[in-house]
Protein backbone atom coordinates (compact mmCIF):
# COMPACT_ATOMS: atom_id res chain seq x y z
CA UNK A 1 0.00 0.00 0.00
CA UNK A 2 1.55 3.52 -0.88
CA UNK A 3 1.30 6.20 1.44
CA UNK A 4 -1.33 7.91 -0.34
CA UNK A 5 -3.42 4.87 -0.21
CA UNK A 6 -2.44 4.39 3.35
CA UNK A 7 -3.55 8.29 3.78
CA UNK A 8 -7.14 7.64 2.06
CA UNK A 9 -7.47 4.77 4.50
CA UNK A 10 -6.69 6.91 7.61
CA UNK A 11 -8.87 9.35 6.61
CA UNK A 12 -12.01 6.77 6.28
CA UNK A 13 -11.45 4.88 8.87
CA UNK A 14 -11.18 7.86 10.93
CA UNK A 15 -14.24 9.51 9.75
CA UNK A 16 -16.03 6.51 10.93
CA UNK A 17 -15.11 6.37 14.16
CA UNK A 18 -14.86 10.61 15.07
CA UNK A 19 -17.36 12.31 12.39
CA UNK A 20 -17.33 14.66 15.13
CA UNK A 21 -14.48 15.36 17.27
CA UNK A 22 -14.42 17.33 19.73
CA UNK A 23 -11.66 20.19 20.71
CA UNK A 24 -9.84 18.45 23.89
CA UNK A 25 -8.70 21.95 26.01
CA UNK A 26 -12.17 24.26 27.27
CA UNK A 27 -11.79 27.40 26.23
CA UNK A 28 -14.77 30.44 25.70
CA UNK A 29 -12.64 32.56 22.61
CA UNK A 30 -8.88 32.48 21.04
CA UNK A 31 -6.88 34.30 23.93
CA UNK A 32 -8.34 31.39 26.71
CA UNK A 33 -7.52 29.04 24.01
CA UNK A 34 -3.85 30.12 23.99
CA UNK A 35 -3.66 30.59 27.48
CA UNK A 36 -5.39 26.59 27.68
CA UNK A 37 -2.73 25.19 25.32
CA UNK A 38 0.17 27.44 26.73
CA UNK A 39 -0.58 25.63 30.11
CA UNK A 40 -0.89 21.77 28.41
CA UNK A 41 2.95 21.75 27.77
CA UNK A 42 4.49 18.64 29.29
CA UNK A 43 1.02 18.62 31.61
CA UNK A 44 -2.47 16.52 30.62
CA UNK A 45 -5.36 18.31 29.04
CA UNK A 46 -7.58 17.05 32.07
CA UNK A 47 -5.06 18.52 34.31
CA UNK A 48 -5.25 21.59 32.11
CA UNK A 49 -9.03 21.56 32.22
CA UNK A 50 -8.96 21.23 35.70
CA UNK A 51 -6.61 24.34 36.19
CA UNK A 52 -8.08 26.94 33.71
CA UNK A 53 -11.72 27.16 35.29
CA UNK A 54 -9.49 28.65 38.04
CA UNK A 55 -7.12 30.86 36.32
CA UNK A 56 -10.01 32.26 33.96
CA UNK A 57 -12.33 33.06 37.15
CA UNK A 58 -9.84 35.34 38.33
CA UNK A 59 -8.57 36.44 35.04
CA UNK A 60 -10.09 35.84 31.55
CA UNK A 61 -9.07 38.44 29.31
CA UNK A 62 -5.55 39.99 28.02
CA UNK A 63 -6.71 43.27 29.92
CA UNK A 64 -7.56 41.70 33.72
CA UNK A 65 -4.60 38.85 33.22
CA UNK A 66 -1.95 41.83 32.52
CA UNK A 67 -2.47 43.27 35.91
CA UNK A 68 -2.62 39.92 38.19
CA UNK A 69 1.00 39.49 39.91
CA UNK A 70 2.83 36.59 38.17
CA UNK A 71 2.89 35.00 41.84
CA UNK A 72 -0.64 34.94 41.61
CA UNK A 73 -0.67 33.58 38.30
CA UNK A 74 2.22 30.95 39.30
CA UNK A 75 0.07 29.46 42.31
CA UNK A 76 -3.44 28.69 40.66
CA UNK A 77 -1.53 27.12 37.72
CA UNK A 78 1.16 25.67 39.95
CA UNK A 79 -0.89 21.45 39.13
CA UNK A 80 -0.17 21.92 35.37
CA UNK A 81 3.65 21.53 36.08
CA UNK A 82 6.35 24.58 35.28
CA UNK A 83 4.62 27.47 36.76
CA UNK A 84 7.08 29.86 37.50
CA UNK A 85 7.78 29.95 33.68
CA UNK A 86 4.32 29.71 32.70
CA UNK A 87 3.31 32.08 34.65
CA UNK A 88 5.67 34.88 33.52
CA UNK A 89 4.88 33.53 29.98
CA UNK A 90 0.90 34.28 30.76
CA UNK A 91 1.63 37.74 32.42
CA UNK A 92 3.98 39.34 29.35
CA UNK A 93 2.16 37.53 26.19
CA UNK A 94 -1.44 39.36 28.09
CA UNK A 95 1.10 42.61 28.57
CA UNK A 96 2.00 42.45 24.40
CA UNK A 97 -1.96 41.21 23.52
CA UNK A 98 -2.93 44.62 25.10
CA UNK A 99 -0.15 46.87 24.11
CA UNK A 100 0.32 45.54 20.28
CA UNK A 101 -2.79 43.46 19.09
CA UNK A 102 -5.60 46.00 20.42
CA UNK A 103 -6.12 43.20 23.29
CA UNK A 104 -6.95 40.75 20.64
CA UNK A 105 -5.20 37.62 19.82
CA UNK A 106 -3.44 37.75 16.33
CA UNK A 107 -4.60 35.35 13.34
CA UNK A 108 -0.72 35.34 11.80
CA UNK A 109 1.54 32.35 12.85
CA UNK A 110 4.46 34.63 12.76
CA UNK A 111 3.02 37.10 14.95
CA UNK A 112 1.67 34.33 17.58
CA UNK A 113 4.79 32.59 17.56
CA UNK A 114 6.80 36.14 19.00
CA UNK A 115 4.54 35.99 22.19
CA UNK A 116 6.45 34.83 25.27
CA UNK A 117 5.97 30.97 25.58
CA UNK A 118 4.21 30.39 22.28
CA UNK A 119 6.04 28.01 19.99
CA UNK A 120 5.35 26.65 16.77
CA UNK A 121 2.57 23.78 17.98
CA UNK A 122 1.01 26.57 20.52
CA UNK A 123 0.32 28.44 17.26
CA UNK A 124 -0.58 25.86 14.83
CA UNK A 125 -3.24 24.64 17.69
CA UNK A 126 -4.95 28.43 18.22
CA UNK A 127 -5.03 29.14 14.63
CA UNK A 128 -6.57 25.96 13.31
CA UNK A 129 -9.26 25.70 16.15
CA UNK A 130 -9.70 29.56 17.00
CA UNK A 131 -9.68 30.82 14.11
CA UNK A 132 -9.81 27.66 11.29
CA UNK A 133 -7.21 28.35 9.46
CA UNK A 134 -5.58 25.33 8.01
CA UNK A 135 -2.40 23.91 10.36
CA UNK A 136 -1.32 20.41 11.35
CA UNK A 137 -0.06 20.79 14.92
CA UNK A 138 2.13 17.97 15.80
CA UNK A 139 2.05 16.77 19.13
CA UNK A 140 3.22 13.58 20.93
CA UNK A 141 0.39 11.21 19.69
CA UNK A 142 0.38 12.64 16.11
CA UNK A 143 4.30 12.05 15.99
CA UNK A 144 3.77 8.61 17.50
CA UNK A 145 1.10 7.59 14.70
CA UNK A 146 2.63 8.69 11.89
CA UNK A 147 5.86 7.08 12.63
CA UNK A 148 3.95 3.62 13.39
CA UNK A 149 1.98 3.91 10.12
CA UNK A 150 5.03 4.50 8.12
CA UNK A 151 4.23 7.97 7.05
CA UNK A 152 7.04 9.92 8.53
CA UNK A 153 10.75 8.87 9.91
CA UNK A 154 9.91 10.04 13.27
CA UNK A 155 13.29 12.24 13.82
CA UNK A 156 11.85 15.05 14.62
CA UNK A 157 7.99 16.53 14.68
CA UNK A 158 9.52 19.35 11.90
CA UNK A 159 9.67 16.68 10.24
CA UNK A 160 6.58 14.68 10.86
CA UNK A 161 4.66 18.22 10.00
CA UNK A 162 5.79 18.48 6.30
CA UNK A 163 5.43 15.06 5.93
CA UNK A 164 1.57 14.75 6.85
CA UNK A 165 0.69 18.33 5.11
CA UNK A 166 2.06 16.50 1.78
CA UNK A 167 -0.22 13.11 2.33
CA UNK A 168 -3.23 14.55 3.45
CA UNK A 169 -5.65 16.85 1.88
CA UNK A 170 -5.46 20.90 3.15
CA UNK A 171 -9.45 21.08 3.96
CA UNK A 172 -8.91 18.15 6.46
CA UNK A 173 -6.15 19.11 8.35
CA UNK A 174 -7.70 21.04 11.34
CA UNK A 175 -10.12 18.45 11.80
CA UNK A 176 -7.80 15.06 10.96
CA UNK A 177 -5.21 16.59 13.71
CA UNK A 178 -7.89 16.16 15.93
CA UNK A 179 -9.16 12.53 14.98
CA UNK A 180 -4.95 11.21 15.04
CA UNK A 181 -4.69 12.63 18.45
CA UNK A 182 -8.06 11.17 19.76
CA UNK A 183 -7.17 7.76 17.81
CA UNK A 184 -3.87 7.57 19.35
CA UNK A 185 -5.16 8.05 22.75
CA UNK A 186 -7.62 5.54 22.36
CA UNK A 187 -6.40 2.46 20.50
CA UNK A 188 -2.71 3.56 19.70
CA UNK A 189 -1.30 4.48 23.11
CA UNK A 190 2.75 4.78 23.59
CA UNK A 191 2.27 2.76 26.86
CA UNK A 192 -0.53 -0.38 26.88
CA UNK A 193 -1.19 -0.92 23.33
CA UNK A 194 -3.20 -3.30 22.04
CA UNK A 195 -3.10 -4.13 18.71
CA UNK A 196 -5.78 -5.97 18.80
CA UNK A 197 -7.68 -3.01 19.06
CA UNK A 198 -5.94 -0.86 16.50
CA UNK A 199 -7.49 -1.45 13.60
CA UNK A 200 -5.44 1.36 11.42
CA UNK A 201 -1.89 0.09 12.61
CA UNK A 202 -3.07 -3.47 11.99
CA UNK A 203 -3.32 -3.03 8.07
CA UNK A 204 -0.73 -0.65 7.41
CA UNK A 205 1.79 0.06 10.27
CA UNK A 206 5.26 0.05 9.51
CA UNK A 207 6.87 -3.54 9.35
CA UNK A 208 9.12 -2.96 11.87
CA UNK A 209 7.17 -1.76 14.72
CA UNK A 210 4.63 -5.13 13.89
CA UNK A 211 7.44 -7.00 14.23
CA UNK A 212 8.64 -5.35 17.33
CA UNK A 213 5.00 -5.21 18.47
CA UNK A 214 4.91 -9.10 18.14
CA UNK A 215 8.25 -9.89 19.58
CA UNK A 216 7.51 -8.14 22.95
CA UNK A 217 4.33 -9.34 23.38
CA UNK A 218 5.88 -13.09 22.70
CA UNK A 219 8.57 -11.88 25.67
CA UNK A 220 5.41 -11.09 27.92
CA UNK A 221 3.58 -14.70 27.54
Amino acid sequence: MTRKEKAAYIIDVLESIYPEVPVPLDHQDPYTLLVAVLLSAQSTDVRVNQTTPLLFARASTPEDMAKVPVEEIRDIIRPVGLSPTKAKAIRRLSEILVEEHGGRVPRDLEALERLPGVGHKTASVVVSQAFGIPAFPVDTHIHRLMYRWGLSTGKNVVQTEKDAKRLFPEELWNKLHLQIIWYGREYCPARGWDLEKDVITRKIGRKSVLKDYEKKKGGRK
